[in-house]
């Protein structure tokens, strides 16, 4: 399934090109067609699942050939579909619902984690600490649901012809631990064993003392997505502590591009972030042992 979102984002800029190719105003496509200005200005962000009928009186308008058309109209039923995760955003976590609608088809998931260890490769326990922790006061979602959900997530990178991934990890998320020292040793050790074992994934840690390329130091967490359609907008989602900002802007995610190939030039190198990561764990299992 490819995501829903980034479908609706591919949907808006189509209908602009075409609105643009033939210079008409998003007002004069809405009087044309019968429907009201905002609803165009919906269609044309991305934020509304596209109604076929309405699109197809779009591309009546401007005589879209044929094999246009069909390419349209595919873009537009892949936009209307749901995910699993719809069915479930309240019980999950609306955020965790959109990572999930994110990662739907990706071909290549590229990620920065400044506190916390990556969510694709959490154990359940390390997983469990974090749900309850960020759980804001008067939340809806089931911790049970979130739990599952995060497992579900997880499969994406399992599916055949699944996405490359690659993450970064700050090493202050290895040394503040975000869960009880013990899971932190537990959770590092998976990390290195799938570091060894799934050539797919691809885990650099960036060290404290690391320099930066023009000192460009990185303020959030965030996420690059690719798609294997070269058409689709490549997304960035920046993670913030109350939302997350999703971006197609072309200015915009370049900018995040650069700052991702900055921090791979600091980082350790695969091997040598496996082997960083394997002492982190013997020493975090050492003092505890010895607290």
């Amino acid at each position: 399934m490819i995501s829903p979102l980034v479908r609706r984002r591919r949907l808006a800029a189509e209908l602009i090109r075409l609105r643009d190719e033939h210079g008409y105003s998003a007002a004069r496509v809405a009087k044309e067609i019968g429907v009201v200005r905002q609803r165009i200005s919906r269609l044309e962000n991305g934020h509304v699942a596209p109604d076929l009928d309405e699109i197809m009186r779009i591309l009546r308008l401007f005589d879209v050939s044929e094999p246009r058309w069909q390419q349209i109209m595919t873009i537009a039923r892949e936009a209307q579909e749901r995910g699993w995760w719809a069915k479930y955003a309240e019980e999950m976590g609306t955020r965790q619902a959109l990572y999930a609608n994110l990662e739907a088809g990706a071909s290549e998931i590229r990620e920065y984690e400044m506190v916390y260890l990556p969510g694709l490769l959490q154990i359940p326990s390390y997983t469990q600490a974090r749900v309850l922790m960020d759980r804001p006061d008067g939340a809806t979602y089931s911790h049970a649901r979130a739990l599952e959900a995060r497992a579900i997530r997880q499969r994406v990178l399992e599916r055949p012809a699944g996405p490359h991934y690659e993450v970064i990890i700050d090493e202050l998320a290895i040394r503040r631990f975000a869960a009880p020292a013990a899971v932190i040793a537990d959770q590092l050790d998976h990390l290195v064993h799938t570091g060894h074992e799934r050539p797919s994934i691809t885990i650099r840690v960036l060290p404290l003392e690391a320099q930066i390329r023009q000192h460009d130091v990185p303020r959030s967490a965030f996420f690059t997505y690719r798609y294997p359609d070269p058409r689709d907008p490549v997304v960035v989602a920046v993670d913030t502590v109350t939302d997350d900002l999703v971006l197609t802007k072309e200015s915009d995610v370049t900018r995040y591009l650069d700052l991702y190939g900055k921090l791979q030039d600091a980082a350790l190198p695969p091997s040598d972030s496996l082997d960083f990561l394997a002492k982190a764990a013997e020493e975090t299992r050492r003092n505890t042992h010895d607290g």
